[in-house]
């Protein structure tokens, strides 16, 4: 939502973040690039000022801050941080064209008892499910709509394949993957490389 085209304009970056920053940043043709990965956390996070519908001014937003170390790399400024945003998703998806999507950070989910996941807004009774509203002020007057899912208690972290994970876990992966209908080739679930693997 920082994409200077297609982000919450004036709350966005300097730069396109998209797929099509890498034609105009690198110079290479669209006919180049074979797969398109969108990168997600498994929570929403946002730095500054600017729109977020799913944010958690709450203690489940202070602990997924702590657990989740979200402060700005160069800044150093606190990341504000709630339930996932499916929509979010979507949009970015029609913007993007994923092949598939990499999701990280799901160990710092660890421990919630109840999770909630935003599908997508209502605004003026109008269903919006992967677009997003023309203003800013038309976002904030958005409903969001969730889903509820139960959460885990077991330690991740030392997982290395999708059947280490528990019942819940895989659950929270299925239902990302069927409510966008874009298949999850890689979860992370810490803040190393190593603790990455291919969801098979």
């Amino acid at each position: 939502m920082l994409d200077t085209d297609f982000g919450t304009y004036p709350y966005v970056t300097s730069s396109s973040t998209g797929i099509g920053g890498v034609f105009t940043g690198l110079g290479i043709p669209p006919q180049s690039v074979e797969t398109t990965i969108g990168i997600m956390k498994a929570y929403t996070t946002r730095v500054g000022a600017g729109p977020f519908p799913t944010w958690l001014e709450d203690e489940i937003g202070d602990r997924l801050q702590k657990v989740g170390h979200e402060f700005g790399a160069t800044t150093g400024r606190k990341r504000k941080c709630g339930w996932l945003d499916l929509n979010v998703i979507k949009y970015a998806h029609k913007i993007n064209g994923f092949s598939s999507l990499n999701i990280t950070k799901l160990d710092v989910l660890s421990g919630i008892k109840n999770l909630k996941v935003a599908t997508h807004y209502e605004l003026d009774g109008k269903k919006l499910n992967g677009s997003m509203p023309a203003t800013v002020q038309d976002l904030a007057r958005c409903k969001t709509i969730y889903t509820d899912l139960p959460g885990w208690t077991e330690d991740i972290t030392k997982a290395k394949s999708f059947a280490d994970l528990p019942k819940n876990a895989k659950n929270y992966i299925t239902f990302i993957e069927n409510e966008t209908n874009i298949p999850i080739t890689w979860i992370g679930n810490g803040p190393a490389r190593e603790e990455m693997f291919l969801k098979l």
